[in-house]
């Protein structure tokens, strides 16, 4: 009988680490899912390869100019394989162009943000805690007044762009059908 409680409360432990080491596994696959879409820390992770690409591309330079220099002197003939200096350098690029994406959008996001807290700096209080009021948040008047603002800069670049729209499908027809 205790060996029976034993043996169930060993499953039961182990059933139980099963499901905490799968909870963490499921987590750290979230993280690193968010990791590669965080253009900040794609670019930490670039720049290692970046490094050993610009390392390779340049003992393949190096491999090739000795080779090519032995050639013109006469010392080799051309038989030998050597390896190929455009692959090496396509690489390369492509990594230089992955990085330049990377802080590009990096730059964006950043941008979006400050632009974001410049134009709703500070918070609603929210009715369900009337007694917390924070000194950095707006009342809702200022929040309308705000939100009014902001719907009227809308509609501005809304009635400017049906109006160059209007005036590009005019230039479009021939004249006198105007």
């Amino acid at each position: 009988m205790a060996s029976q409680q034993l043996q169930s409360a060993g499953q039961l432990s182990q059933a139980g680490l099963q499901q905490t080491a799968s909870m963490q596994q499921q987590q750290q696959q979230q993280l690193s899912q968010q990791q590669d879409f965080d253009p900040v820390h794609r670019f930490k992770m670039l720049i290692p390869q970046l490094k050993e690409s610009l390392q390779n591309l340049m003992k393949i330079a190096a491999l090739n100019l000795a080779h090519n220099t032995s050639i013109d002197n006469g010392v080799k003939s051309s038989d030998t394989p050597v390896q190929r200096f455009d692959k090496s350098l396509e690489e390369f690029y492509a990594l230089c162009d992955q990085v330049e994406l990377c802080l590009r959008l990096a730059y964006e996001c950043l941008s979006q943000s400050i632009d974001s807290a410049k134009h709703s700096p500070n918070l609603v209080p929210t009715a369900t805690k009337p007694d917390t009021v924070q000194t950095e948040s707006m009342s809702y008047a200022q929040y309308l007044s705000m939100i009014k603002s902001q719907i009227s800069c809308a509609k501005d670049i809304h009635n400017a762009l049906l109006e160059c729209s209007k005036k590009i499908a005019g230039k479009g027809q021939p004249p006198g059908m105007v």
